[in-house]
């Protein structure tokens, strides 16, 4: 069978007007005698919604039943497509996790599909029929619900795709594909026609808000050539698939920016074997992500200032945990919210000297102090304030020619 799987996100299938489209996009595929599996996320704020009335029930609200109640909303968006569907005079019906199913392993709010049972769709494909599957859900060895993360949509789509060895994965989303910067921030910003795994990954990671880091790695993982393009426009989009399909000159692919960073600074920490696994030890326990870690070492060697950067919303959780940390000495704890992630992606960075030169001059010239470093192969991020974002864009973007 040919079998194409369509993932559509909540932008796509935010009103009514948007999923009668919807239902229009599924039946050109249908047209062009695909065997199509289809997955939706819940209508736009339909999830915040739920989430928003969980903590409104309890501060400390059950993970079981959060799962339950924020799964509700993929529910609704595919019986209305299943619905559309039907109407156009194509054999449809919805499917949840639990009816196929798609079984999880992990912890609630956060597991990972673990097996699809495939007897039920492929005798339904068979038949003619296009399942519309809830994405973001499955059922653990308990037959609890689960849910794979925020935006775990286009994981169950990935891993569909997987599962039933289709041809083509194909992501629908409000926007064109993946651009080299965020075309809100940058108007220059241009669509990028093919973009390896590895730094997909690196900008989903960075910033860039076109799928979940998580899925991303499922499809690198199985070799599941994506496609993300616009419901709203009849266009190209891009390609995501591996390394070696790419024919490219760009040293430098994409460039991202955060925008709720903060910057935590421990001076005068006692230095001592262990003292940075004791600082960040309670952070992880509470599920606090650090990412960027600079030290600095005193002259005595005797004391050292500890500088990383967290998520926003941490910073509370974070200073509390610091100032509770017995284990550890410091004179002084400094917070700046006010910082903004700048980092430029790029499989010819590994072949290229000078790159990063280049990305500190052009800072430089704009007169934007850099506060942290933090490289991998294909990628650079400095920490800088927030004032400079859209200057170090327009800076970078032009100057490893992404404008052209």
């Amino acid at each position: 069978m040919k079998i194409v799987v369509l993932k559509f996100g909540g932008t796509s299938v935010g009103t009514i007007d948007k999923i009668k489209k919807v239902g229009d996009i599924i039946k050109t595929y249908v047209r062009k005698n695909y065997k199509v599996i289809v997955v939706s996320s819940a209508m736009r704020g339909v999830t915040n919604d739920l989430v928003k009335k969980s903590n409104q029930i309890s501060q400390n609200f059950s993970e079981e039943e959060y799962d339950v109640l924020v799964s509700s909303g993929e529910q609704v968006a595919c019986s209305l497509i299943a619905g559309r569907l039907i109407n156009n005079g194509i054999k449809s019906r919805s499917w949840l996790a639990w009816q196929i199913p798609i079984l999880t392993i992990g912890h609630h709010k956060n597991s990972r599909i673990n097996l699809i049972k495939k007897n039920a769709i492929l005798k339904y494909l068979k038949n003619g029929g296009v399942p519309v599957i809830a994405g973001f859900q499955g059922i653990n060895d308990k037959e609890r619900i689960t849910t794979i993360g925020r935006g775990g949509s286009d994981a169950t789509a990935i891993i569909l795709a997987k599962f039933f060895k289709a041809q083509r994965c194909v992501i629908y989303t409000d926007v064109e594909g993946v651009y080299t910067t965020d075309p809100n921030k940058l108007k220059k910003a241009k669509k990028i026609k093919v973009i390896s795994y590895e730094e997909m990954l690196e900008m989903a990671s960075l910033g860039a808000k076109v799928m979940q880091p998580v899925s991303i790695q499922d499809a690198r993982l199985n070799r599941i050539n994506i496609e993300v393009k616009s419901s709203f426009v009849n266009k190209s989009g891009t390609l995501i698939t591996k390394r070696s399909n790419i024919l490219s000159n760009k040293i430098v692919t994409g460039i991202t920016s955060t925008h709720n960073d903060a910057k935590v600074t421990l001076i005068g920490v006692k230095d001592k074997p262990g003292v940075a696994a004791s600082i960040f030890k309670p952070l992880s326990r509470n599920s606090i992500n650090v990412d960027m870690v600079v030290q600095n070492i005193s002259s005595n060697g005797k004391e050292t200032d500890l500088t990383f950067t967290i998520k926003n919303e941490d910073l509370n959780k974070t200073k509390k945990i610091i100032k509770e940390n017995k284990s550890i000495n410091f004179r002084k704890l400094l917070f700046n919210k006010g910082v903004s992630k700048i980092s430029i992606i790029g499989v010819g960075m590994i072949t290229t000297p000078g790159v990063t030169f280049r990305m500190f001059q052009s800072l430089a010239k704009k007169r934007i102090n850099i506060q942290v470093i933090s490289t991998s192969e294909i990628k650079i991020s400095v920490l800088i304030d927030k004032k400079n974002t859209k200057k170090a864009l327009n800076a970078l973007h032009k100057e490893f020619k992404l404008d052209s």
